[in-house]
């Protein structure tokens, strides 16, 4: 089991460590090398299925086909738009990797406490997809935390949680619990939750969907559309029904990622993005709200 976790933890502290050596890397291999190298992320899939013998053939030829798809998408977005305007297939290969990284699809393939990983495997191939193969740029993914990373995303933190937690005791959503129990565990909690939730998602949602929605609608419509996305893919949370008040919280928050996510591009001086930044402000929302808003 720890090795399975240790092989699908690599590519991402890998490229978030290493990104531009890693690209390089993969850019010298043969291109059928290159597409077909992310079916290596079927096999913690196999060693932890047959350790809990619940292993299923059909998992199995979804680990290997859905990364080596997105491998191959990509590359064909990679020729067909160069000029990185934000292609249709690039979209179409957002949709399994949306299904895996917030709404869970690939999470009945594992044991029950360790369903993150079917998470972490398609964040893995849509790393290896979007930056070694399509070579994304503005992505911002980089896991070398600085202090602005965490003074930008505890500044947005701030803003969100000035409209929110009014506007969330307000609509009966947020139940104030000031009395916190094991408040040793908040540390952990906050790593837990920056590292299983708030980066897979918010690599997925600014740094592919709002990145390349920004190429076609531009920097303020992209930063709204994908936040009401976001929003939208916590309709079912929390309840059975279409939970429109965690919707509605959801798509004000994604507002203050998405400005998170760019606050360095529009600093003087400083280009880029940030998935760091976004991150802190995600992570730094669920921890509290699970701690003293329940």
């Amino acid at each position: 089991m720890a090795l399975a976790i240790l092989l699908l933890l690599a590519p991402l502290f890998t490229f978030g460590f290493a990104g531009e050596p890693c690209i390089r890397l993969a850019a010298r291999l043969a291109l059928p090398a290159r597409l077909t190298l992310p079916a290596l992320l079927a096999v913690p899939y196999l060693i932890v299925a047959l350790a809990a013998h619940a292993f299923q053939a059909h998992w199995l030829v979804l680990y290997l086909l859905i990364p080596i798809a997105v491998a191959a998408l990509l590359a064909l977005a990679a020729h067909l738009d160069p000029e990185q305007r934000a292609h249709w297939l690039d979209f179409l290969v957002l949709i399994p990797l949306g299904l895996a990284v917030d709404l869970r699809w690939l999470q009945p393939a594992w044991p029950a406490r360790l369903a993150v990983l079917g998470k972490l495997t398609l964040l893995d191939a849509g790393l290896y997809g979007f930056l070694a193969i399509r070579r994304l740029s503005g992505v911002g993914f980089d896991l070398r935390l600085r202090l602005r990373d965490f003074a930008i995303g505890l500044r947005e933190f701030a803003f969100y949680a000035l409209i929110a937690i009014p506007l969330g005791l307000a609509l009966g959503f947020l139940h104030l619990h000031p009395h916190v129990s094991h408040p040793w565990l908040a540390a952990p909690a906050w790593i837990f939750t920056f590292f299983a939730v708030a980066l897979p998602e918010e690599i997925f949602f600014r740094g592919w969907m709002q990145n390349l929605l920004e190429r076609r609608l531009g920097r303020t419509a992209a930063l709204i559309v994908t936040a009401c996305i976001f929003g939208l893919a916590h309709f079912n949370k929390r309840a059975a029904h279409f939970n429109w008040r965690y919707v509605l919280l959801a798509a004000i928050a994604g507002i203050f990622y998405g400005r998170a996510w760019l606050a360095d591009s529009r600093a003087p001086g400083v280009t880029g993005r940030r998935i760091g930044a976004s991150a802190i402000t995600h992570a730094t929302v669920d921890t509290l709200w699970g701690a003293l808003l329940r």
